[in-house]
């Protein structure tokens, strides 16, 4: 009886070996590539965190089946396409590319790992997909359709400053190429249905800035609108401070300038979009082919208001104002 107790026992782990070397294998750690050009600690949290919680939420969970690689370019955005490279050559299993600079990198860098956008503006004109439907090769995401959001943006502006008759509209020409001078046009439209006289300011780099407020000061614009740009967003705290400085209300893109202490924002809820990304990442590591995936747009979008900054500059915002912000800083 012990000699066949024995054997069946050695038996059994023979047999179990090859079950537990498959099930080590089915808990593959997926490996995700993050290209930021922004300094990782730096990254606003509410956007790193809502897609963390996206992962979470489809059953990832940072040290135990997935492990995340961040990159940052700190703020140069020449370093890219090396950062790029660098994550094609860890062979993650995906790269979560948020704007079209990172996402114009990791594609130089990649053919075949997927990529996933956040901000991509409109990706078609830009060259990142084929369609919105088909994206086609190895890129999808979620899109911003930033250009549609310019007269939004100007809309506030009359409402938060009624005396208001010249704005100043801020612009990085080498943000978006391909879609700059159709997002120029839509502004000069929704400038002229608003009875509103656009001056157009051109900043390519940091240190363009305080030049760009002197001529808008010397012009006598009564406000600004900073269109979407990569730089804009890591130099946002000098831009909201620039602002403030030479008493310009300004409206920005995305609700992170008004937390940094910038009049007002109208824009599509990033937190939400990042949150979307996951799912697109969750698809990819189940064996969706990113060409496969139609692009999304955003389906949220927040009014943010300073009060503070408000008072600074001497502006009283109506109620009827108030009551639509989704988020009101006092």
């Amino acid at each position: 009886m012990d000699r066949r107790r024995f054997l069946l026992t050695s038996l059994a782990g023979v047999l179990a070996a090859p079950l537990a070397a498959e099930a080590q294998q089915s808990t593959k750690i997926a490996r995700i590539g993050y290209l930021t050009t922004a300094d990782v600690s730096t990254i606003p949290y509410h956007l790193r965190e809502a897609f963390l919680q996206g992962l979470r939420d489809l059953g990832y969970v940072e040290g135990r089946n997935i492990v995340i690689e961040y990159r940052s370019a700190e703020g140069k955005v020449e370093r890219l396409p090396a950062l790029a490279a660098e994550l094609v050559a860890l062979k993650v299993d995906v790269i979560l590319a948020p704007a079209p600079a990172h996402v114009l990198a990791a594609m130089q860098a990649t053919r075949t790992i997927p990529i996933v956008f956040v901000n991509a503006g409109d990706p078609v004109a830009s060259g990142l997909v084929t369609s919105l439907a088909r994206p086609g090769g190895n890129v999808t995401g979620v899109s911003t359709i930033g250009r549609d959001l310019v007269g939004k943006c100007l809309e506030q502006i009359p409402q938060a400053v009624p005396a208001v008759s010249r704005v100043a509209v801020l612009w990085n020409p080498g943000d978006s190429p391909n879609t700059e001078k159709d997002t120029l046009k839509r502004a000069e439209a929704a400038g002229r249905a608003l009875g509103l006289r656009l001056q157009f300011v051109e900043v390519r780099s940091p240190a363009d800035f305080d030049r760009s407020f002197s001529e808008m000061v010397g012009a006598r614009v009564g406000a600004v609108t900073v269109l979407p740009s990569t730089m804009f967003f890591i130099e946002r705290k000098r831009l909201v401070d620039l602002a403030a400085k030479n008493r310009l209300p300004a409206v920005y893109s995305s609700r992170d300038f008004v937390d940094a202490g910038g009049l007002m924002s109208y824009g599509p809820d990033f937190a939400d979009l990042f949150r979307r990304a996951a799912a697109y990442v969750d698809k990819i590591l189940k064996g969706a082919k990113p060409g496969d995936l139609p692009v999304e747009q955003p389906t949220k979008f927040e009014l943010a208001i300073n009060l503070k900054t408000a008072k600074a500059l001497g502006l009283t915002i109506p109620p009827s104002l108030l009551a639509r912000a989704d988020q009101v800083i006092e």
